[in-house]
């Protein structure tokens, strides 16, 4: 008798799970019809987006961005988006609770980088429809792929279930930003909120929407990101003592100090003579990569193109000429200094002799595991002191710690199964070599798994003609429509 009834329950619940399949199976074979009916507006969505632009370094489009980001998010189906303020730009929480089991986590920004319209094909916040040979036809617009791009995806993908009459899979968590491009000063104050924290505790994961096919349809699947540091190191005659305290003529140099060579020999002091290693005293020590890390990167470099690599970034050779596998696991290990730009004095046409009062270097600092943003802060304030660099103001306006996510999450094994449903062999990546906040989700108190996801294509982020693929002319490639559809099949994978 017993064994009468366990048979029958597996019975039971073998069919039961094969109706499931099916249903599953109808479900995004509807979705799909209705992204397919849907392409115009989520284009038209996107190109709307562009152009409401948010640039936090320049206090432009602040509050209307996020309460543009809001209304997106609510006409997307989050029943309550609510702007949050903080003691810089505001952010927005929303919730989307479908009565699902499980509860996934997003994290959007809003805010983009600056940008000199002169040096665009295409203004970038028109966000046209242009060709792109041999790609395609894309939007050109600052955003278009970091990030609003991806971030629009994801939205036809939850306007895409709700047109076709379908549940959704998972409920949904969404923090959205307006202070990424400088550094997230100020997501704690959103994150660490007490309703914010407790919606984000239930959640199985978090992950960023982003474009993550490269131009052969490779796709890799980070681990983590690194961390960074944003700041200026400001030298001038009046806190310094010494030079002017104004612009004066540069004749007078032969008996006067100048605070723009002071700044340039303290930048020589924190990395060694080729400018990279860095030298900076006490500096925190980066984590070895681990075996199972060289062993992924190993992997990669067979795969992806050094000389195409090469071609996007428009250079000729890697560090100390490094090959390609190397250079890889330098890009992965290493921590960095860089000077992202450098302002003093003059620097219109022609030649103005002063001598000036004051200069400025922009830096940001990438961190890996086992560095933290305080720590090597902390670090390059007492070099400088001990240098005899103490005068020069160390402003730091944004960052955070690196992050990790382990490869057996349910997060990132969804984007595996995800990947391979679009007959795609994802490569596990050790970490981004950019940053983003994550360490508000990895870190304490939530210690979630976070990481990005999405097909498509874009590049050009922080450039000009940033832009992202809407019609593929590259089979490899997903077009606008394709990568909709992946974050369909993402979010039923994660509800499993």
């Amino acid at each position: 008798m017993n064994t009468r009834i366990l048979s029958l329950i597996a019975i039971v619940a073998f069919i039961t799970s094969v109706d499931r399949v099916f249903s599953a199976e109808n479900d995004l074979a509807g979705i799909k019809s209705e992204i397919t009916k849907r392409h115009d507006e989520a284009v038209k969505r996107l190109q709307d987006w562009i152009a409401q632009v948010s640039i936090a370094a320049e206090n432009r489009g602040y509050p209307e961005g996020a309460e543009y980001m809001a209304k997106l998010a609510r006409d997307a189906g989050f029943q309550q988006a609510t702007v949050i303020n903080t003691d810089g730009k505001p952010g927005v929480f929303a919730t989307l609770d479908a009565g699902a089991p499980k509860t996934v986590g997003l994290y959007f920004m809003y805010d983009v980088k600056q940008f000199d319209p002169a040096e665009w094909t295409s203004p970038p916040t028109e966000a046209r429809l242009v060709d792109k040979p041999p790609l395609g036809k894309a939007i050109i617009g600052r955003g278009a792929v970091n990030q609003k791009g991806p971030e629009a995806a994801l939205l036809a993908a939850l306007h895409a279930i709700r047109g076709a009459g379908k549940k959704m899979p998972v409920n949904l968590v969404m923090v959205a930003e307006g202070e990424e491009e400088i550094g997230s000063p100020h997501i704690p104050q959103l994150v660490r909120r007490p309703e914010v924290l407790d919606a984000l505790k239930k959640c199985v994961g978090v992950f960023m929407p982003s474009a993550t096919q490269d131009l052969d349809g490779i796709v890799t699947v980070n681990l983590g990101s690194k961390g960074v540091i944003e700041l200026e190191l400001v030298s001038s005659g009046e806190k310094w003592g010494r030079g002017p305290a104004k612009d004066i003529h540069s004749s007078l140099k032969a008996m006067v100090d100048s605070p723009a060579w002071h700044l340039v020999k303290a930048l020589d002091t924190l990395v060694s003579d080729d400018g990279n290693e860095i030298m900076i005293d006490n500096y925190p020590k980066p984590r070895p990569l681990t075996p199972e890390e060289k062993a992924m990167i190993e992997k990669v470099s067979k795969v992806r193109s050094e000389a195409q690599a090469k071609k996007q970034f428009s250079v000729q050779h890697w560090i100390n000429n490094l090959p390609w596998e190397q250079a890889n696991e330098r890009l992965e290990s290493q921590p960095t200094v860089n000077i992202e730009g450098l302002v003093g004095g003059y620097t219109g046409p022609g030649g103005k002799t002063i001598l000036p009062h004051r200069a400025v270097a922009k830096i940001d600092m990438r961190l890996v595991p086992d560095m933290k943003a305080a720590d090597a802060l902390a670090a390059l304030k007492a070099h400088l002191a001990k240098r005899g660099f103490g005068d020069i103001e160390v402003n730091m306006t944004g960052g955070y710690d690196p992050t990790s996510t382990v490869a057996d999450s349910a997060l990132i094994k969804a984007q595996v199964a995800t990947y391979k449903k679009f007959g795609i062999d994802p490569m596990l990546w050790p970490r981004n070599a950019g940053s983003y906040p994550g360490y508000v989700f990895t870190g304490e108190p939530l210690k979630l798994a976070a990481g990005h996801f999405g097909l498509g294509h874009g590049s050009g982020a922080h450039a000009p003609d940033e832009y992202y693929i809407i019609e593929s002319a590259n089979p490899k490639i997903q077009a606008f429509d394709g990568a909709v559809m992946s974050f369909v099949e993402y979010l039923y994978e994660l509800a499993k």
